[in-house]
């Protein structure tokens, strides 16, 4: 039934408010509502529409709130619905909204859950508990706090915000051991019962999530046990620390000094600040009565929600405030089943959807039914009050001051973005956030047992005092690593050993004691491998990673007759003999026409050749390869040679040999990997015995070469370094490492060893991880270190360092092969040149009278010319003067090139007789033909049978 007309201009439009009076902020809400209503009108006085409030005060009753709005949608036939207080009280009334297509606009439910209703007539006029998670998290990194434990309330309230604050915190590496559950009815008793829990765990930084009764009463049981000091952080969210600092108790702030809080920030403004002034004078008029209160955040939404709702409803229209009868039978008894259906419901549900303006808390609008993601400010709480220290928004992290045109780049997850914070105990340093719990236990680590390599790890048994010492470098280290950090951690070592002090199981068996919370830490040369990586983590590493090959070393070079090859590599030996052949050809067939001393029969002419090619790169002081090759060659005579006998691992699968590895190593399955036979895998167990299979050899009971860590290499090499060397490649592993696990203090330190890497290894996301991490950084760059080293290892001696790869004095190609291609292409253009020229010159002779001829009578006329003097050659013409003149050319042993040459090493001699070194062109001998005139007359040059038959 609709609302008539009065005689005003203004229709009434019901609206029902459900809230509970016997709370302050109730009330508080409730004038806020009054004001806006009041405000709102008088700044749009030509509306048509007017709310007219219809208030039900439940009593705390979340059936009451429910039977409440029943009784507004029924009975008063109300359009729209403002409240209730509680997310527990709104997921009843949200479901009869939903069925009557009445808009419930609740301004203090923050639950995520009721997201979930999915209800389009749900409007959340308050932001969202699961908004404030990412701020909560970002204080969390920028602190480096590794792990935090949420306190609530066991109703809808507390329990909506947990599954979002947990992905949050894993989201930046933070994990959340233990959720700390307290009733709303818990007794001081039980409160405290549960804090004391708290203290005997690990984890120091708490975050508080439930209504401001419960809190006050858990921080001062807090502050009372000594949960309020040093070491400790705490964080509010922000409904209770709008509680705490809107209206400051003096009795409660003395009580959470030190303590952080987030809550939406509220821009000021002057019309921020002249409501403030009137709501303080008016609500102090109408509850004369009542305590002294504050402004409020939920007052602030709820004027704004009443204003949106006002300007939706006259948007909507005021064609019909009907509802439509739902058809039921006559003996239906329930009040739901006659529930009718809002006319103007769909109207209102669009309207209000699409409103937006600017409000007291700001920009004002729904987005999906719910306010958008606020602007966050964290308080410190100090003194009297909250103290500001920064903000938090999503696209900027945390900043110390609102400034876009400079924040507008960043996005913050360090402390440096906020002020200075005041923790509890007051003190500026930061909190680690977590502590040795106070049960006094110590850690108790384990250690393997284990007959050789006492260097690494150590297990004696004083039958005196009946005591077990344990020593080795892994243990020294450890010790060393937990001196640097800046707390006491203390700590026993338990061998893992059966009575008879004989090992209890493997290194993986003493491995799965940290997981499975027998050992709080285990420390030794325990490999860090994947399979173990799973349900542990590892701190930094703090020595050499990596498994190789270490094999005898040998000197065999001076004793052997082929030494003289060694200088020069293989591909280098048969390059220069390729080109000693090609050189030896280019030359012969450059000086074959025209100088005597590469005539003659096929042997002379290709001994001639050859011994001209090898005489000028043997004799010509400008080769490089030759003082190369000398230096080479004395280095391998006068040096001792260490080399080793095998440098390859699939030589060693090959041909059969027997290789080493220690026992127990995960090294055999390494080797299992690569391709080695079980029965050609010899076990040792010591250093001695290791040593012991190298002398015999393989085949006769030992190795040829051994695979280990690099560790356990170094330490053999330091007592063999002149018999031995390592070998690449090195297969890339984990290293020595210590193991934690979350046993009693979540605590578990285990050396390993995959990579002969020895670090710290926690459970997964242990907060002891960077504490350790640090500390081992501490340790090994500093001369502690180096101490423990020399101390169990032994100084580095005059040995060469066997960990490097044994370079080759060999001369290879690749240091001469710029010069190969550079004689390479000069020869090979030079015979170029020297073809085309040829034919060109012989063109006329090359040409056979008989146009018919075949390729072969072509070729073999080719041949026959080339193999004719070239009597136009200088060096035949210089002869037959000579030979008028009685003079004999002189001889060197080598044969003498042409004038027309390319070597240039033996030009024709300048001052010979008949040679034209004038300026001026003297006239030929009788009976020679001088080419060069025959040229400058532009007359062809006669070709060698034309010569022949004129000196014929």
């Amino acid at each position: 039934m609709g609302v008539a007309q009065n005689t005003t201009s203004t229709i009434p439009v019901n609206v029902g408010l459900v809230l509970d009076l016997d709370y302050l902020d109730a009330n508080v809400s409730l004038s806020c509502i009054n004001m806006a209503l009041s405000d709102f009108y008088a700044a749009h006085g030509d509306y048509k529409t007017r709310l007219v409030l219809t208030t039900r005060d439940f009593k705390k009753d979340v059936v009451g709130a429910a039977a409440a709005a029943l009784d507004l949608i029924k009975n008063v036939e109300v359009q729209a619905i403002l409240g209730p207080t509680t997310s527990m009280q709104a997921n009843f009334v949200i479901d009869l909204g939903e069925k009557a297509q009445v808009p419930i606009i609740s301004f203090c439910a923050t639950s995520p859950s009721l997201t979930s209703i999915r209800s389009s007539y749900f409007f959340r006029a308050i932001h969202n508990d699961s908004t404030q998670v990412n701020a909560i998290s970002a204080l969390v990194q920028a602190f480096g706090w590794r792990e935090a434990v949420p306190i609530y309330i066991d109703n809808e309230y507390g329990e909506g915000i947990i599954p979002y604050l947990t992905d949050a915190l894993q989201a930046v590496d933070a994990r959340v051991p233990y959720r700390s559950v307290i009733s709303s009815s818990a007794t001081d008793d039980q409160i405290v019962k549960e804090l004391y829990k708290l203290m005997t765990m690990q984890t120091r930084v708490f975050i508080v999530h439930m209504y401001r009764s419960l809190g006050t009463r858990l921080f001062t049981k807090a502050e009372e046990i000594g949960m309020m000091s040093e070491g400790y952080v705490w964080i509010m969210t922000d409904g209770l620390t709008a509680d705490f600092l809107t209206s400051p108790n003096p009795s409660v702030i003395d009580t959470i000094q030190g303590v952080l809080g987030i809550k939406p920030y509220v821009p000021r403004t002057k019309e921020l600040e002249s409501f403030r002034v009137r709501w303080k004078r008016n609500f102090l008029q109408d509850n004369p009565n009542s305590i002294d209160a504050d402004l409020n955040i939920y007052g602030l939404w709820a004027y704004d929600a009443t204003t949106a709702l006002a300007m939706a409803v006259e948007k909507a229209g005021t064609t019909n405030f009907g509802f439509q009868k739902a058809n039921v039978s006559s003996n239906s008894s329930t009040d739901l089943a006659t529930l009718g259906i809002s006319l103007n419901g769909p109207h209102l549900l669009e309207a209000i959807s699409n409103t937006s303006f600017k409000g007291l808390t700001g920009d004002y609008l729904f987005v999906d039914g719910q306010l958008p993601s606020p602007v966050f400010q964290i308080v410190n709480v100090n003194g009297n009050g909250g103290r500001e220290i920064g903000f938090w928004t999503s696209t900027e992290g945390l900043v110390r001051k609102l400034n876009p045109r400079i924040n507008k780049l960043r996005n913050s997850t360090s402390a440096s973005g906020i002020s200075t914070v005041i923790f509890p105990g007051d003190i500026t340093s930061v909190p680690k956030g977590w502590e040795t719990p106070t049960n006094g236990k110590k850690l108790k680590i384990g250690v393997p047992v284990r007959d050789g390599f006492s260097e690494f790890v150590a297990v004696t048994e004083d039958p005196s005092s009946n005591t077990t010492k344990v020593t080795g470098y892994c243990i020294d280290v450890f010790d060393a690593v937990v001196k640097a950090l800046p707390y006491a951690l203390p700590y026993e070592y338990i061998p893992f050993a059966k009575p008879d002090g004989k090992p209890a199981g493997t290194y993986n068996d003493l491995v799965y004691q940290v997981h499975s919370k027998n050992y709080d830490a285990v420390v030794g040369d325990i490999t860090i491998v994947f399979n173990r990586s799973l349900y542990i983590d590892y701190t930094l590493p703090f020595t050499e990673s990596g498994v190789s090959m270490i094999v005898p070393i040998a000197d065999n070079n001076s004793k052997n007759a082929w030494v003289f090859m060694k200088p020069l590599t293989w591909d280098l030996w048969v390059s220069s003999f390729c080109f000693f052949v090609f050189i030896g050809f280019v030359v012969w067939f450059l000086e074959h026409r025209v100088n005597e001393d590469f005539r003659g029969s096929a042997s002379d002419q290709a001994g001639t050749s050859f011994w001209f090619s090898f005489s000028t790169m043997v004799f010509a002081q400008r080769n490089l390869p030759s003082p190369s090759y000398t230096a080479s060659l004395t280095s391998l005579l006068t040096v001792q040679q260490l080399q080793p006998t095998v440098t390859d691992v699939h030589e060693l699968i090959k041909n059969g040999k027997y290789v080493g590895y220690q026992k127990g190593s995960f090294v055999l399955e390494i080797l299992l990997g690569l391709g080695f036979d079980n029965s050609k895998l010899l076990v040792y167990g010591s250093l001695e015995e290791w040593h012991d299979l190298f002398s015999k050899g393989s085949g006769n009971g030992g190795i040829a070469a051994a695979f280990d860590e690099v560790a356990y290499l170094k330490l053999f090499l330091s007592r063999y370094c002149s018999k031995y060397t390592m070998i690449d490649p090195t297969f890339k592993t984990g290293g020595f490492g210590f193991v934690k696990s979350l046993s009693n203090l979540g605590i578990s330190i285990s050396s390993m060893a995959n990579k002969c890497i020895v670090s710290h290894v926690f459970p997964k996301g242990s907060p002891l991880v960077p504490d350790i991490s640090r500390a081992i950084l501490n340790v090994t760059e500093g001369e502690k270190m180096k101490q423990i080293e020399d101390a169990w290892f032994g100084k580095k001696s005059s040995c060469p360092d066997s960990s490097t790869s044994v370079s080759s004095n060999s001369i290879s190609l690749d240091s001469f092969w710029g010069l190969f291609l550079i004689a390479g292409l000069a020869a090979f253009s030079a015979l170029i040149i020297f073809v085309v020229m040829f034919v060109y010159r012989e063109r006329r002779a090359l040409r056979p009278s008989d146009s018919t001829a075949s390729i072969w009578s072509r070729i073999k006329n080719f041949i026959t010319i080339f193999n004719q003097r070239d009597m136009t050659a200088r060096t035949f013409r210089q002869s037959e003067l000579n030979d008028r003149n009685g003079i004999s050319p002189a001889t060197m042993g080598v044969p003498t090139p042409s004038a027309y040459s390319v070597h240039a090493e033996f030009p024709a001699d300048p001052s010979s007789a008949g040679y034209d070194s004038s300026p001026s062109r003297q006239a030929p001998q009788e009976g020679v033909i001088d080419i060069d005139q025959l040229t400058d007359q532009n007359q062809e040059r006669p070709t060698a049978l034309e010569i022949d038959h004129e000196n014929t």
